[in-house]
Formats: structure tokens, C-alpha cells, sequence
């Protein structure tokens, strides 16, 4: 390697709401000398953060533009509605958005949804972001429709929340440009695909860390199921087997000649 050369690093981009803690461990396990650096980004800049190749791929909300990023789709949240641990919404286990008809609903500039405004009266302002809009339903000025994850990220004493049965939903998937899919990117797509370190698709060179952990389980799984046959053979049986028991007198059998 010469002097210019920068040494081999994965960037991941990912929106709030997503925990990217799973992949991350695995991805330091596979391939511990290649660092992988996280990058936090709003939900919206994130299409423009790949754009411009400050992230080698991301863990984003759909849509995106599928004639320029490929996509892998992840997971679908449930979408849940914020309110205060009062407020009367609590008494039951899931709403429609018919039952938030009459209810002030704050439309945050980040709002992940894809519609115009949130059903319900419209509140006295649009908060920049979903935080900004939190900390207003903690003062009871209203509620918030968001994906769970983002309920649990900003999570406080005074607030609780439940499921919106017929909301809209929010997707998460992992994506890059199209045009730039590495073999870092590969490697990635591997762990969040669920493939071993040994698995003929894709890129994913083992390390041979990552090999012996593999060989080591395999082992141990062999092991587990040869005692687990062991203990179902029966003493007698197996005594019987020993000794020989259940072969034929010499002789015995045969059809006689007749003289």
C-alpha cells in the first residue's frame, strides 16, 4: 500500500429510530480490521447524504428513489399516537384515526409520514422536528402520530402512547447507490440479510476469527445432537448389540435334505 492510500473503512448513515447496534456487532466480528463509523442523519437528509457519497450505504425510511438507490426493506413499524399518561386515549389498548378526529395534532417539519397533515384539528404551529413536537405534547398542547421507534427514542415519564390501527405505516430498509456497490456494501447487505460467514452468496470473505467462532458452533451443535441419540438408545438394547444376541444358532434355519 502506498503512502496515498487510505486504508479500507464502512460508513453507515441511519436515520432516528433505527438501532443499528445488532449489524454493527456482527460487522466488528467478520471483519474486525475494517472499521465501520456510524452516521446519524434526519430521515430527510439522508437521500442526499448518499448522493453525495458521505456514507457508503444507510438504514432509511422508504420510499426512495429506486432509478438511483437500491433498496433491501427491513422492517415495517407499527405507528403509534403520543398523548399525556392522563389523558383519556390511555383507557384503551389501540385507536383509529376516527377516534383522533376531534383531537389537536402536531405535523412536525420532519414528519415521516407521506400526507399533507395528520388527521384531527390542526395545531397553532408546525414544530421544526419531532422532538420540538414532543416536548409540546408533554405540555398538553396536543398529540403526535409517529412510528413506535420514534415514541421510544423520545421517551418521557409524563407520555405514553398507542397503536394507530389504520394509520399510515413508516418502512425501513437498507439502501445505497446503485452505481456504487462495493464489496464493503456486499458484506453489509450479508449481515442484515442474515447469512452466515460461510455462506457461498455474496462477498463476505471470513476472517479467520469469524471462521473458527463458525467451526466452534457447528461442533457444538454436533456434539449436543450425538449425546441427545446417545441417551435414547436403552441399556438392554444396546447390552443385546454387545453381546451378540439376536444372531442365529449355526445351523438353525436351514431347510433340511431330504435323502
Amino acid at each position: 500500500m502506498t503512502g496515498s492510500e487510505e486504508p479500507p473503512s464502512f460508513r453507515l448513515a441511519y436515520v432516528p429510530g433505527v438501532t443499528p447496534a445488532k449489524w454493527v456487532k456482527i460487522w466488528n466480528e467478520r471483519l474486525p480490521g475494517i472499521p465501520l463509523t456510524l452516521v446519524q442523519v434526519p430521515a430527510a437528509e439522508a437521500p442526499g447524504l448518499l448522493r453525495a457519497g458521505e456514507a457508503d450505504a444507510g438504514l432509511v425510511r422508504l420510499p426512495v428513489d429506486r432509478t438511483y438507490f437500491s433498496a433491501i426493506p427491513l422492517y415495517t413499524e407499527t405507528t403509534v399516537v403520543i398523548v399525556p399518561k392522563d389523558h383519556l386515549i390511555t383507557a384503551v389498548d389501540e385507536v383509529n384515526l376516527a377516534d383522533l378526529a376531534d383531537e389537536v395534532l402536531f405535523h412536525p417539519r420532519d414528519d415521516v409520514f407521506d400526507w399533507d397533515r395528520p388527521p384531527g384539528e390542526p395545531a397553532f404551529e408546525r414544530p421544526v422536528t419531532t422532538h420540538d413536537a414532543v416536548e409540546l405534547v408533554a405540555a398538553n398542547a396536543g398529540l403526535l402520530v409517529v412510528p413506535q421507534s420514534l415514541a421510544r427514542l423520545y421517551h418521557r415519564r409524563d407520555l405514553t402512547y398507542r397503536p394507530v390501527v389504520d394509520a399510515p405505516q413508516s418502512s425501513v430498509a437498507l439502501s445505497w447507490p446503485e452505481e456504487a456497490t462495493t464489496d464493503l456494501v456486499e458484506d453489509f447487505i450479508g449481515i442484515v440479510r442474515g447469512r452466515t460467514v460461510n455462506s457461498t452468496r455474496g462477498r463476505a470473505a471470513a476472517t479467520p476469527q469469524a471462521k473458527a467462532s463458525e467451526e466452534r458452533k457447528r461442533k457444538r451443535s454436533e456434539q449436543g445432537g450425538t449425546r441427545q441419540k446417545q441417551a435414547g438408545k436403552t441399556p438392554g438394547r444396546a447390552a443385546h448389540a454387545r453381546s451378540g444376541g439376536g444372531k442365529p444358532a449355526s445351523g438353525r434355519g436351514r431347510p433340511r435334505r431330504r435323502s
